[in-house]
């Protein structure tokens, strides 16, 4: 139905759905079970090179370029595909501790679930 980012420091809300979190390490000062986060796909995550890449002063547009090429890989494909069907029965958060969401893979993630 439908699908949002939101940072993960944020106080879950009841319209949230199926809480994911999308990044590869846990967020810093997070309690797991204050979280609610009900998947964490780490596979559909940027690699470690990547991220290390970008990070480190890598145009965002060549970030992107190069993610969802990553996304195209058997494993992200299919965890990909997972949650597009999670999104087609209902609401789906994708949670980042990313302080710019909008410029970060959760971007690419929402636009590729048809957000």
């Amino acid at each position: 139905m439908s699908v949002r980012v939101r940072r993960i420091y944020d106080e879950p809300d009841p319209d949230d759905g199926l809480r994911v979190l999308v990044d590869r390490l846990w967020p810093r000062g997070v309690a797991k079970d204050a979280a609610h986060v009900d998947e964490w796909p780490k596979g559909l995550t940027p690699s470690a090179g990547l991220r290390t890449w970008f990070h480190g002063g890598g145009s965002y547009e060549e970030f992107r370029r190069r993610y969802e090429a990553e996304l195209d890989a058997p494993e992200a494909a299919e965890l990909l595909d997972g949650l597009r069907e999670s999104v087609r029965k209902g609401r789906v958060t994708l949670l980042t501790a990313s302080k710019t969401p909008e410029r970060s893979h959760a971007q690419v993630l929402l636009e590729q679930l048809g957000g």
